[in-house]
């Protein structure tokens, strides 16, 4: 077989995004410190303060959304703001301030090719971009400050259908953490004064097998009390860390042996226990959130592994693809040790159901009620009974061309798929398929929206659109 047969069978549809042991510098502080730490757990149907909003769950109540908007004519359309440059991360808010992150190439519109497709090219750009933060007033989308984190070359090319800009911020109300990834770590008050920065190295998450292709970064940060958690799963090597939310100096450290990947961490508290869930190919695992010592661990996922883990009914659901598996495994929280599936088995103790080749490639899935649904980037959504595994029904949302990078999210009793089109399709929840609406943002769109204050927030390829009851 051909090296070009294996770079294209690697990167099948599009390289990851949503979707290092780089140095172990001490946290760089600016003269005011940030003050406080989080005392609040955040009110899910107001807040959404990370990539899916509290817990990664994608879930918000009370939001009494419209069914139908239209962007041409502005129906239920509050505003839409024009955000400059390149950007997949989903917008995060709190209160009334909405935040977002882009890559502003200078002087060149950045190349970006969405769909199905089978080329893997990395896109070097050999020329400054401006690593920028928008700060939005969420009632009416104008600009309340902006802020450039970095100025330079891209350090790490990007993927073609990627950006330099797709770790989603993470907020707790007092402290506002933007990830650039090789260009660093940025901590801002919600005022957008900077506290604090940290260079956490070369990080490159690009074909583990064919080193000269270069993708881009996408795992976003976490705040869980005082500590910042970043899962940073790279080429040169691979590292969990916990970083002090009040001056981004190392808490711990803990290597991994794994290729790179691109999900995002989750932190779940049961009565014994605190830990940090990672996705992985050669080391999905859970970790103890004071100390990073490993708790759990397995061997046996996709290749590639984006979704980020989501716990519920006792159970952390991963899901991951590309090679030769895409598996979905529950597993119980109480795991411990090494809990890897034998040679042809689908169970054991910790694992009480899995599917080996049922997985999603880049979309996080989602739990509502009793129900897991998994939507892969081809448009096919498998709802399954979230304890036993028993599938519900199999349905394609999108057309035949249809691809999805965005997670889906849930309100009162919705799901909303985003495709990379710009068509956001509605189901009702439950163990039928039931088509409720689909309505068309007019551009493209990549990133997984956020739900807030009666607002669906969705970012497109170059506006941020507020959806919501006009006159509510």
């Amino acid at each position: 077989m051909t090296k070009t047969w294996w770079i294209r069978t690697l990167c099948f549809m599009v390289v990851p995004f949503l979707l290092a042991a780089g140095s172990f510098l001490s946290g760089t502080r600016t003269d005011d410190p940030c003050a406080g730490s989080m005392s609040v757990e955040p009110d899910i149907s107001q807040n959404w303060p990370q990539f899916r909003g509290t817990n990664a769950a994608g879930i918000a109540t009370e939001q009494d959304l419209p069914l139908n908007w239209d962007v041409k004519t502005g129906a239920n359309i509050r505003w839409k703001r024009a955000i400059p440059g390149l950007g997949h991360s989903s917008p995060v808010v709190w209160g009334d301030r909405v935040f977002v992150t882009t890559a502003v190439g200078e002087g060149k519109e950045a190349y970006l090719k969405v769909g199905r497709y089978g080329e893997s090219p990395d896109n070097p750009e050999d020329y400054d971009h401006h690593y920028k933060v928008y700060c939005l007033d969420r009632t009416t989308g104008e600009i309340v400050w902006e802020k450039t984190a970095y100025t330079g070359k891209p350090k790490v090319a990007r993927h073609i259908k990627s950006s330099h800009a797709n770790c989603t911020p993470a907020t707790d109300g007092k402290h506002l953490l933007v990830f650039f990834a090789s260009q660093g770590l940025y901590c801002y008050n919600l005022e957008g004064k900077l506290l604090w920065t940290r260079d956490l190295g070369y990080l490159d998450a690009g074909a583990f097998n064919v080193p000269d292709i270069q993708w881009g970064f996408a795992s976003s940060p976490v705040i869980y009390q005082d500590k910042v958690l970043l899962v940073c799963d790279v080429n040169n090597q691979s590292f969990i860390t916990a970083l002090d939310l009040e001056s981004g100096k190392d808490i711990w450290r803990t290597l991994r042996d794994e290729n790179p990947t691109w999900g995002t961490p989750t932190v779940h508290t049961s009565a014994d226990r605190t830990q940090v869930i990672v996705n992985g190919y050669k080391h999905i695992g859970g970790y103890e959130v004071e100390t990073g010592k490993a708790i759990w661990w397995m061997r046996g996922g996709g290749d590639v592994p984006c979704p980020t883990p989501v716990v519920a009914h006792g159970l952390v659901f991963i899901t991951n693809a590309h090679g030769r598996m895409r598996p979905i495994y529950a597993i119980k929280l109480e795991a411990e040790g090494d809990i890897s599936l034998a040679r042809n088995e689908n169970s054991n103790r910790f694992i009480p159901w899995s599917y080996p080749r049922r997985g999603s490639y880049q979309p996080t899935p989602l739990v509502l009620g009793d129900l897991l649904y998994v939507a892969d980037n081809g448009g096919i959504l498998t709802c399954y009974t979230a304890v036993s595994g028993e599938e519900k029904y199999r349905e394609k949302i999108g057309g035949d061309l249809g691809s999805y990078s965005a997670s889906p999210v849930a309100v009162d009793g919705r799901l909303y798929f985003t495709d990379e089109y710009g068509t956001i399709t509605i189901l009702k929840a439950g163990p039928r398929y039931e088509l409720l609406a689909k309505n068309s943002m007019d551009e493209v769109c990549m990133a997984t929206p956020a739900i807030s204050h009666k607002t669906l927030f969705i970012r497109g390829r170059r506006h941020l659109f507020a959806i919501g009851q006009v006159g509510d």
